[in-house]
C-alpha cells in the first residue's frame, strides 16, 4: 500500500514536480490532500487548474483504496463508520461524560482559558491516555507534541505514567516533541509531520499553544489580516491532518479579558471566528478555588453543560478521588503530630510548678471593694421636672404671628 501511495504513481506528475514537492514536506498523495490545489501551485509554480486536477486524482486514487470516503455517502453508512471512530478516554468520569467518551479521532479539539486552569495538564495527561490499550481506553498510539511556549516537562509525564500504572520509560519514549520557536516554525513542522505521523504510529496530535506565538509576532490592527490568514492555515492543516490519518487533535488557546463586557464573564478565546469555527468542539477551562470547571461550548452534537474537575498527581482527576488522597495525607500528618507529642511528654513532668500558683489567692480583696450604696445617691429624677416650664412661655408666643393680619 505504501507503493501505491507515491507522488509518481499519479499521471501528470514527473520527476521535477515529485522533487519540488518533496522539498516543501509533500511526500504522498495523502500529503497531496491536506496541502490543496492552491497551496501546491504556489510551491510547484504551474497553474491552478492543473494542480486541482492532481489533487482530484489523488482523491479518487484514495477512494478506491478505502482510504477516504465516497463523495456521496448515505446517512446510515456516516452513523456506522462514526459508531466506530476512535475515542480516547481522559481518565476522569467527569470530563468522559462532557466528551461523550472522550476526545474523538478526525476532529479538533479546542481548548481555552486563562492561565493555571489546568490546559496543560490536560494536555500531558491526555499524552499518557492515548497510549493505553483500547480496552483501558486508549488507541496504543503515539503522540506529536508541539511545544510553542516551553511548558512541557517530562517529570509530570512520568508522575502521570506512574500514577496509571504505566512505564514511565516506555510512554517517554512515544511522545515525540517539536520545540517551535516562531509561527513560521510551527506551521513549518506540522507542514512536515506525515512521515513522522506514519512512522510512530501518532494517534494525537497537540498544539500548546496554537495561537500564542501568532500573538506575539503580529502586533496592532495593521497586522490583523495577515495574522488572521496565517493562523486559518495552521488550523485547517491541523484538521485536514487529523481526517486524513485518522487522529486527533488538540490545541490549547489563551484568553483576552473583553472591556466591553460589564457583566458576566469577560474573557475571550484568541484567535477570532477564524479558529471557532474550525475547531469541531471547543471546551472552556475556568478556576474555581482549588477544583476546575469545563464548559462545552461549541459541539455539533454535545450538550452544552458543565462538569466540574480536579489536579492531581494523575493529571486530570475527578474531584471525589483528589479529596480521597488529601484526607490521606492529612491523616498521615495528624498520627506524625500525635507521635511527636507523646514522645515528649516526660519532659513536660519534670517542669512540676504548681505550688507557685496557690500564693496568687487574693479572693478577700475583691470583697472589700463593695461600693453599691453609693450607686442609689446618684438618683436625680426631680431636676428633670423643673425643665417643663420653657416649653409653656413657647405656646404663649404664638398669637404675636397673627398682629401683621389686621393691618
Amino acid at each position: 500500500m505504501v507503493e501505491d501511495l507515491r507522488l509518481d504513481s499519479l499521471e501528470g506528475v514527473g520527476s521535477v514536480t515529485t522533487r519540488k514537492m518533496s522539498d516543501a514536506g509533500i511526500h504522498n498523495i495523502m500529503d497531496l490532500i491536506v496541502r490543496g490545489p492552491v497551496e501546491i501551485a504556489e510551491i510547484t509554480g504551474m497553474d491552478k487548474d492543473t494542480a486541482a486536477k492532481i489533487v482530484n486524482k489523488a482523491r479518487q486514487h484514495l477512494v478506491e483504496g478505502g482510504l477516504l470516503s465516497k463523495d456521496f455517502v448515505s446517512a446510515s453508512e456516516i452513523y456506522k463508520r462514526r459508531q466506530n471512530i476512535g475515542k480516547i478516554t481522559t481518565g476522569t468520569n467527569c470530563l468522559d461524560t462532557l466528551f461523550d467518551g472522550g476526545i474523538e479521532t478526525q476532529a479538533l479539539t479546542e481548548v481555552y482559558g486563562e492561565f493555571g486552569c489546568g490546559k496543560t495538564q490536560f494536555a500531558h495527561t491526555m499524552s499518557v491516555m492515548v497510549q493505553k490499550t483500547k480496552e483501558e481506553g486508549g488507541l496504543e498510539g503515539s503522540v506529536l507534541y508541539i511545544d510553542t511556549e516551553n511548558t512541557f516537562r517530562p517529570e509530570r509525564i512520568v508522575t502521570i505514567a506512574k500514577a496509571h500504572g504505566m512505564d514511565p520509560d516506555k510512554v517517554l519514549d512515544r511522545i515525540i516533541v517539536a520545540r517551535a520557536y516562531n509561527s513560521a516554525h510551527q506551521t513549518l513542522i506540522l507542514e512536515e509531520s506525515s512521515p513522522v505521523i506514519e512512522e510512530n504510529n501518532i494517534k494525537l496530535i497537540i498544539a500548546d499553544s496554537a495561537v500564542g506565538l501568532f500573538r506575539a509576532e503580529y502586533l496592532g490592527r495593521g497586522t490583523l489580516s495577515v495574522r488572521q490568514q496565517k493562523l486559518n492555515h495552521f488550523v485547517h492543516l491541523l484538521v485536514r491532518i487529523a481526517e486524513t490519518y485518522d487522529c486527533a487533535a488538540i490545541a490549547t488557546n489563551q484568553v483576552m479579558a473583553s472591556p466591553d463586557v460589564f457583566f458576566g464573564d469577560p474573557t475571550r478565546p484568541i484567535g477570532g471566528n477564524v479558529v471557532a469555527h474550525t475547531s469541531t468542539y471547543r471546551i472552556y477551562f475556568k478556576k474555581s478555588g482549588k477544583k476546575r470547571i469545563a464548559r462545552m461550548v461549541d459541539s455539533p452534537h454535545h450538550p452544552e453543560e458543565e462538569v466540574i474537575f480536579a489536579l492531581g498527581e494523575a493529571g486530570v482527576m475527578d474531584p471525589e478521588e483528589a479529596e480521597k488522597k488529601t484526607k490521606k495525607t492529612t491523616k498521615k500528618a495528624v498520627t506524625k503530630k500525635t507521635t511527636t507529642k507523646n514522645a515528649k511528654e516526660p519532659e513536660v513532668e519534670t517542669t512540676v510548678e504548681t505550688p507557685e500558683v496557690e500564693t496568687t489567692v487574693e479572693t478577700p480583696e475583691v470583697e472589700t471593694t463593695v461600693e453599691t450604696p453609693e450607686v442609689e445617691t446618684t438618683v436625680e429624677t426631680p431636676e428633670v421636672e423643673t425643665t417643663v416650664e420653657p416649653v409653656e412661655s413657647k405656646v404663649d408666643a404664638k398669637p404675636d404671628d397673627s398682629e401683621p393680619i389686621e393691618e
